[in-house]
C-alpha cells in the first residue's frame, strides 16, 4: 500500500468542524476501562499469548516514570512533583519487581522490538538507577539489534554525560520537551528552558549515535502569539529534528489542577490560534517535512514516513510507530498495556500500586477486553489514522462482515463529510482527502460506538 502523504490546510473548514473528542491512541478509548477487568483476567490472556506454532509476538515496552521536580501548568500527564530523589529509587525497587513478575507470567527471554520510557520525566532517574532499570530489561528480555528504544527527555534536567550513558544503554532515540523558546510563555507555563540547553542536548545525542530525535511544541499555551511561535518554528527547524509534534493545547483546568493556575485570558483568541497552527503547518512543510497524521511531522527518510508510505504505520498509546504486530507491556504507575484484545492500566497513584506489588500481585487497576465490534472498530480507526484509508473488501474478509451493510448509519454520516471535501467514498474504499487529514479525529469519531452511546464528550481536547 502506498500512501500519499499530500497535506491541504483549510482553516475556515477546521474552525467550522473542530469540536472535542478522542485522540484514539485506543479504541476503544481509555475512559471505557473497567475495574470488571483486574490482574487476574490479565493473567487469563497473557496465557493465552502463544500461537498454534508455540512462537509468540514480539513485545514493546513501555515504562512510566511519573517524577518531576518542577510543575509545568498546561501538563495532564500522570506525575508526582517532588524534589526528593529517594523517590525515585524506592520506585526503582518496586518496578523491577512488577517487571520480574511479568516476565515470569510471559515466559524468559521474550524478544522486544520497541522500548519507551515516558513521564513524568524519566531521567528524574539517576544514572545507576537508569543502569538497573536497563540491567534488569535485558535479564528478562532480549531487545533485538534493530529495535526502537526510546526515552522523553527534558533538556533541563540532563547532562551530556546522561545522554552518553543513555546511548551506551542502548536508547537510540530521543523525544525532547521543547513547548515554546519564547521567555513570556514559558514563564506563564512555569517551564524556563534556554534554547542552548536543548541544543546542547540534540547535539549530545548526534554525537552518541541517536538515530533519531524529536522535538514537542505545543500552540495555544498563554502568551502566545503569531510572531513569538513562528520564530520558535524557525529555530527548532534550524535544529533539524527528524520528527516533530505540534500538540494543541487542551486547556480543561476542571480535569487537571495544574491548568488552573494559567489564565484564561492569557491564551490566544481561537482565530490566533488557528493562525498559529496554519503557520507551522506552511513552515514544516516548506521545510521538507512529511505530515504523518495527527500532530505529527517527520523528515521523509525517517522511519515514520517510510512506514507510512509502504503501509506499515500503527498508532499505540506512544503515538505513531512502525511495529504493528507487537503486544504492548507496560510496567510502573498509570501504565497502559495491550495484550491480544484486551486493554489493561495500571494503579495511578503510587500508594495503591505498591500496595499491589506488594502483596505479590500485579498492579492492574482496570482494563477492558474488546469484543468483534470493538475489533473491527479498531482496526478500521487504525487505518484511517495511520494510512488514511481503509478497503473494505479486507475488511469483509477478516471480520467476516459485510462493510455497507454493517456500517450503514456510519456511511450515511461520512457522506456529509464528503460534501465538505474532507473523504472520498467508493464501492471498495474510504480515502481521506488531503483537505480531511487534519480532520481526521472527527472521520474516526463517526465510527466510535461508545460516542453514540453517550454524547457526552467534555472530557476530551478539543481536535485542534
Amino acid at each position: 500500500m502506498a500512501i500519499n502523504t499530500q497535506l491541504e490546510l483549510d482553516l475556515e473548514l477546521i474552525r467550522r468542524l473542530d469540536k472535542n473528542g478522542p485522540r484514539y491512541t485506543s479504541y476503544p478509548t481509555a475512559d471505557r476501562f473497567t475495574d470488571a477487568f483486574n490482574a487476574e483476567s490479565y493473567q487469563q490472556w497473557v496465557a493465552k499469548r502463544e500461537t498454534d506454532g508455540g512462537v509468540a509476538r514480539p513485545l514493546s515496552l513501555y515504562i512510566h516514570i511519573p517524577f518531576c521536580n518542577t510543575l509545568c501548568f498546561y501538563c495532564a500527564c500522570n506525575k508526582v512533583i517532588t524534589k526528593d530523589r529517594s523517590k525515585s529509587a524506592e520506585y526503582v525497587r518496586y518496578l523491577l519487581k512488577e517487571m520480574a513478575m511479568q516476565a515470569e507470567m510471559l515466559g524468559k527471554g521474550q524478544v522486544i522490538e520497541q522500548l519507551h520510557f515516558g513521564g513524568g520525566t524519566p531521567t528524574f532517574l539517576s544514572d545507576d538507577e537508569i543502569r538497573a532499570v536497563m540491567a534488569g530489561i535485558r535479564e528478562h528480555f532480549k531487545l533485538v539489534e534493530d529495535g526502537e528504544y526510546s526515552i522523553e527527555i527534558d533538556p533541563r534536567k540532563v547532562t551530556d554525560e546522561t545522554i552518553a550513558l543513555l546511548g551506551s544503554a542502548g536508547f537510540n532515540r530521543i523525544s525532547i520537551g521543547v513547548q515554546d523558546f519564547d521567555d513570556e510563555v514559558q514563564r506563564a507555563v512555569n517551564r524556563i528552558q534556554s534554547e542552548a540547553e536543548t541544543l546542547g542536548i540534540i547535539q549530545a545525542a548526534r554525537a552518541n549515535g541517536f538515530k533519531s530525535v524529536s522535538i514537542d511544541l505545543i500552540y495555544g499555551l498563554p502568551k502566545q502569539t503569531l510572531e513569538g511561535f513562528g520564530t520558535t518554528l524557525d529555530r527548532v527547524i534550524a535544529a533539524n529534528p527528524d520528527r516533530l509534534s505540534i500538540y494543541n493545547y487542551a486547556h480543561m483546568p476542571t480535569l487537571f489542577m495544574p491548568q488552573r493556575r494559567i489564565h484564561e485570558e492569557d491564551l490566544p483568541a481561537p482565530q490566533v490560534k488557528l493562525d498559529i497552527l496554519g503557520m507551522a503547518v506552511k513552515k514544516l512543510t516548506d521545510a521538507g517535512y512529511v505530515y504523518i497524521g495527527m500532530d505529527h511531522f517527520a523528515k521523509p527518510e525517517d522511519e515514520l514516513a517510510i512506514a507510512q508510505r509502504q503501509g506499515r504505520l500503527h498508532r499505540n498509546f506512544q503515538g505513531y510507530s512502525t511495529h504493528s504486530d507487537c503486544d504492548l507491556i507496560a510496567l510502573g504507575v498509570s501504565a497502559i498495556g495491550k495484550v491480544g484484545p484486551t486493554y489493561s492500566q495500571n494503579f495511578r497513584d503510587l500508594e495503591k500500586y505498591y500496595a499491589a506489588l506488594d502483596n505479590d500481585q500485579l498492579p492492574i487497576m482496570r482494563g477492558m477486553e474488546l469484543n468483534d465490534d470493538d475489533r473491527v472498530r479498531r482496526e478500521i480507526i487504525q487505518d484511517l489514522m495511520c494510512h488514511f484509508e481503509l478497503t473494505k473488501a479486507r475488511l469483509n474478509t477478516e471480520f467476516n462482515i459485510d462493510f455497507d451493510r454493517y456500517f450503514a448509519t456510519e456511511l450515511t454520516e461520512l457522506h456529509e463529510y464528503e460534501l465538505e471535501g474532507l473523504l472520498v467514498l467508493t464501492a471498495d474504499k474510504i480515502t481521506v482527502t488531503p483537505k480531511g487529514r487534519m480532520l481526521i479525529r472527527n472521520i474516526c469519531m463517526i465510527f466510535d460506538h461508545y460516542l453514540r452511546t453517550r454524547q457526552k464528550t467534555s472530557n476530551y481536547s478539543k481536535v485542534i
